[in-house]
């Protein structure tokens, strides 16, 4: 994959990630809670070492029912320990008795109830707390780094995971776009990665024409943390102070068979990018794929760290569907030992 263009310069740091799954953690934060009744059970529960879709196939298992009628709201990284919620379907008759659910790495914490299945990027977001060992920068130049994309956030790229190990889910997208047949879960892989090609080579091109944390007239702004976006047809005081203060930020097409919301100018220059994936770009139409806008800019929130003997521990905040290592890549070049 490209190593898609930094916003805050070469990192001056090297380091080690996931050494251990307990050196990358991950909270999810629901936005809300169930209302205790209704025919979905909710289950908070912790996984190490677990993909979250095989987890939904063991919770279906368990249940006698159906894997579409397990929900959670994304996917979390394998290789950490990771809390979440599912749903699980049960319309009829006693609810399943969570407390004789064995997995190994699996532990359930809260059983609930709420009345609607939890769908993807129903969360608010998720807390994160990550270890990267073997640090080789002194601590003033990380706390320097840090302090700048606390200040400024970073581009709000999609972390490698979405491609795919080795970027297997784009060869599935050709394989798709060539006329293949696809499982529905693997279709779903290889049109997230199409359309996360197609916008992160946009955002870079933003990126190097210093406008990723900038409104341009013409194009849409998303506000914080929601997928609220509105146009803008001139950028006044207002919104500048807004910008500033990362209330709201530039947005780019997430490809797809309507209009996309911006500008002639702005349309003429992301169609162009996208003309670079043209069997990406026709595909994802083709296969009616809806278009939609995604923020430039990554707001990153509630950020602390610590470092230590050659280590840097940072915690923070992000919007859901935000990749943590979209942050790390800003602070340092990591290597993720479980590649």
């Amino acid at each position: 994959m490209p190593d898609w263009q930094r916003a805050h310069g070469t990192p001056g740091a090297r380091g080690d990630l996931r050494c251990s799954p307990q050196d990358f953690q991950v909270d999810e934060e629901l936005g809300f809670e169930p209302d205790g009744e209704g025919e979905h059970d909710y289950l908070w529960l912790e996984k190490t070492g677990a993909n979250t879709a095989w987890v939904a196939e063991r919770l279906a298992d368990f249940a006698g029912i159906h894997v579409r009628d397990v929900g959670y709201a994304g996917m979390k990284d394998r290789h950490a320990v990771t809390r979440q919620w599912f749903s699980v379907r049960r319309p009829a008759g006693a609810p399943a008795d969570w407390s004789r659910f064995r997995l190994d790495g699996v532990q359930i914490h809260r059983s609930t109830r709420n009345s609607r299945k939890l769908r993807h990027g129903a969360h608010r977001g998720n807390r994160f707390r990550i270890v990267v060992r073997n640090i080789d920068s002194p601590a003033h130049y990380i706390d320097a780094r840090l302090s700048t994309v606390a200040d400024q956030g970073v581009p709000n790229y999609f972390g490698e995971q979405r491609f795919g190990r080795g970027a297997s889910n784009l060869q599935l997208a050709e394989r798709l776009f060539g006329g293949g047949r696809l499982s529905r879960s693997r279709r779903g892989l290889a049109l997230s990665a199409a359309r996360a090609l197609i916008f992160n080579t946009l955002l870079e091109s933003r990126v190097v024409n210093g406008t990723w944390n900038q409104l341009v007239p013409g194009e849409c702004a998303n506000l914080d943390g929601s997928g609220s976006v509105f146009a803008v047809s001139e950028v006044d005081a207002e919104l500048c102070e807004r910008l500033q203060t990362l209330d709201i930020h530039p947005t780019g097409p997430l490809w797809g068979k309507s209009d996309p919301r911006s500008s002639d100018a702005l349309s003429l220059h992301e169609n162009s990018v996208a003309s670079q994936f043209d069997s990406y770009a026709r595909g994802l139409e083709r296969h009616g794929v809806e278009s939609a806008r995604r923020a430039l800019r990554l707001a990153v929130r509630e950020l602390k760290w610590e470092t230590g003997e050659r280590t840097l521990t940072v915690e923070f905040l992000l919007s859901s569907g935000a990749f943590a290592t979209s942050v790390l890549r800003e602070l340092v070049f990591y290597r993720d030992v479980t590649a």
